[in-house]
């Protein structure tokens, strides 16, 4: 079945050529790092604390290790930030619990990981697909989605309140009501900041507001990234050839 993710959609507002040279194309884009590694081990850690899991700097190192080793060959790591890294994630981890607990106060943990496939209103053949990191209940009868988001120190409030960024929960809160057929008003949806080079207030959750218009502003963008997907539409972006992190693909073999 024809699908689209959250991270695909970002893909494709980045650049239509880029998401046809990734995603269509299948030209290796972004391959992962140590950031990434570091990213996806510490967010194991986290799915299992949230399940009550007994989990030990051990695990978590283990983990990272794994991540690294994952990584395609060419991908260099520096050593020096890896042992840094190590540190950084033990850091972390006690302050996971408690940043949780001081948050939300009394919450039931719903699930973690939870995934969707579900249909796109308005756009027949198509499922938007995602997996939601957590989902709790708090005794005012709110459910809260969030996700686990490291970082170095911390976002900005430009970064906090990017369109962009904020529809991935937008999205999954959409989807999620959908799914469950639940009314949306009692959805609420948070990013948590795992911050590897703060000193402290290593773990910060903040709301993201998720309403009516910015999820039809959404839908709207999806919607646009479909119908240019199906009718082969894919026209560069100028902007994001240099612009930022700027493209991996800029003036090479395949885009000039």
């Amino acid at each position: 079945m024809p699908h689209i993710s959250y991270s695909e959609l970002k893909d494709w507002a980045f650049c239509a050529f880029y998401h046809k040279l990734t995603r269509i194309d299948k030209i290796d884009g972004f391959k992962g790092n140590a950031y990434t590694a570091f990213g996806t081990a510490l967010h194991s850690v986290c799915e299992r604390k949230l399940l009550n899991e007994n989990v030990d700097e051990d695990y978590f190192i283990k983990e990272f290790e794994k991540c690294l080793e994952a990584l395609d060959d060419d991908v260099q790591v520096d050593s020096g930030l890896v042992a840094s890294m190590r540190e950084q994630g033990k850091q972390i981890m006690p302050e996971i619990q408690s940043a949780l607990d001081d948050y939300f106060e009394e919450y039931e943990v719903l699930a973690v990981e939870m995934p969707l496939m579900e249909p796109i209103e308005g756009e027949e053949g198509y499922k938007f697909k995602g997996f939601i990191d957590a989902i709790v209940s708090t005794p005012d009868g709110k459910v809260h989605i969030f996700d686990w988001k490291t970082c170095s120190w911390g976002w900005d409030a430009k970064k906090r309140s990017d369109a962009l960024i904020t529809y991935q929960l937008t999205l999954y809160k959409h989807f999620f009501a959908q799914k469950m057929n639940v009314n949306s008003k009692d959805i609420e949806t948070h990013f948590a900041l795992l911050k590897r080079t703060a000193k402290k207030n290593r773990v910060e959750f903040f709301r993201v507001t998720s309403g009516p218009r910015k999820t039809q502003n959404a839908l709207k963008l999806m919607t646009k990234a479909l119908y240019n997907i199906r009718n082969q539409r894919y026209i560069k972006n100028r902007l994001s050839c240099t612009g930022g992190y700027g493209c991996k693909f800029y003036n090479t073999e395949h885009c000039r």
